[in-house]
């Protein structure tokens, strides 16, 4: 068996070789059949359909092949794979489905699989290399890890209260979760969490510090919480007043300068409303899964529309609906429809995606909240506490599966072997910034 350190040492020093950048893969542009494909749209939605272990999406790697509109109406796009068998072609498919289904005018997609030749697979492994060699340090978040938004039109929906309940579920699954506290001038994910600890920095070598987040065991996995409320000197009582771009720059160093660590899931609360931060987010994580929450009541359903427009015009995938405050049930059996009824449903129907989940008002979420213990863990039979646990279940069944390191890559391959890649791509990224310093 090849030594471990000999497949590592490869990977380092081919990261931080000086050789110019290899050329895209020379794979031919899709073939278009029928006059009604926009061809154009297609390929931006395809453009946020990543491959996890190759680290970039399937448009830019060569590995689309056809569109083709048949008869029936049905969009038929053909993936090539690297290789036939490979056990993340399911997640492929239904993340190519989401996106270009999205699109206006298209009914239903079927995805179809080839596989790439020797040649072709040689060309795209070379430019996967190098890709992660030039943009490795940008996020320390794994290839592997599946990120999803929290978003919402408005304030008040309970996003965050969703995001803390959500996460601890994951966790207590045994997957480690990361959750970044991007509403940084309305934190409240120290709170919601129970987090008493602060955000440690930690020299990384060639004069950069790196920071740590606050970590918590919950069950079997753990979570790991970056938010501003964590952070020395920030106070829960006064104002952070920065403009938009500042605030985006803070969102920004989260996602750089926080070492991470291997990660099952990455939860983002983003604010509410279409500004600065949601734009970036969606140019600094293009892989971005979007959750939208709503009350069932009509304004925050418009308000929330406009969050899933703006997702998707980052070319962010959409993966449902969320209402919350829906209506709960007495235990005399009466309804209570504090917030109207259905709403939800209409939003999920409007923007073309399924409802996930109505959690109903339940006293025991604001009251886990202000404790510091999310209702779905400490109340579980709650009616909240229910719901919950079945939206964790459609995330991890359906919505948004973890990703195992398949064995149909180099990068798989390499992992198993035991190759330190993060370690290395970190080390090949201290060497260029210390030969920069020297001149």
């Amino acid at each position: 068996m090849t030594d471990p350190t000999l497949l590592a040492q490869t990977v380092d020093d081919d990261a931080s070789s000086d050789a110019p950048a290899p050329p895209a893969p020379e794979v031919s542009v899709p073939a278009v059949d029928g006059d009604d494909v926009d061809e154009a749209a297609i390929t931006n939605a395809l453009r946020g359909v990543i491959d996890p272990e190759l680290g970039d999406n399937v448009v830019d790697l060569g590995m689309v092949k056809r569109y083709e509109r048949s008869a029936d109406g049905v969009l038929h796009v053909t993936i090539a794979l690297t290789t036939a068998g490979c056990p993340l072609r399911a997640q492929i498919m239904r993340d190519a489905k989401a996106r270009v289904g999205s699109l206006p005018g298209i009914d239903e997609v079927k995805v179809h699989f080839g596989e790439m030749t020797a040649d072709e697979r040689s060309k795209v492994m070379s430019r996967a290399r190098w890709k992660a060699r030039d943009n490795a340090l940008e996020t320390d978040i794994p290839a592997t890890c599946r990120i999803l938004a929290i978003s919402s039109g408005k304030g008040g929906v309970g996003k965050s209260s969703v995001t803390a309940n959500l996460a601890v579920l994951l966790a207590a699954r045994g997957h480690t979760v990361g959750v970044l506290d991007a509403d940084v001038g309305g934190f409240s994910m120290p709170q919601l969490l129970g987090l008493e600890g602060q955000i440690e920095g930690e020299r990384a070598g060639a004069g950069k510090t790196v920071m740590k987040p606050v970590s918590k065991k919950v069950g079997e996995g753990t979570l790991r919480v970056v938010s501003m409320g964590s952070v020395a000197g920030s106070s829960e009582n006064e104002a952070i007043m920065w403009r938009g771009l500042m605030l985006n720059r803070a969102v920004q160093h989260f996602l750089e300068d926080v070492q991470w660590g291997d990660l099952d899931y990455l939860l983002i609360d983003t604010p509410p409303g279409t500004s600065d931060i949601q734009m970036g987010l969606a140019r600094m994580l293009p892989r971005t899964d979007v959750l939208i929450v709503t009350t069932p009541a009509k304004a925050a359903q418009q308000v929330a529309a406009r969050a899933a427009d703006m997702a998707r015009k980052g070319f962010l995938r959409v993966a449902g609906v969320i209402e919350n405050m829906g209506p709960s049930v007495g235990p005399d059996g009466t309804v209570t429809a504090m917030f109207g009824e259905g709403g939800g449903q209409a939003l999920a129907d409007t923007i073309g995606v399924p409802l996930l989940a109505s959690i109903p008002l339940d006293t025991a979420v604001a009251a886990g909240g202000d404790a510091g213990s999310p209702a779905a863990l400490e109340h579980p039979d709650s009616s909240a506490g229910q719901v919950y646990a079945e939206l964790a279940e459609l995330i991890v069944t359906d919505v948004a599966p973890p990703v195992e390191i398949a064995d149909c890559s180099l990068r798989g391959a390499l992992v198993r072997s035991g190759a330190d890649l993060e370690g290395a791509r970190r080390r090949a990224e201290e060497r260029r910034r210390a030969e920069v310093a020297e001149g």
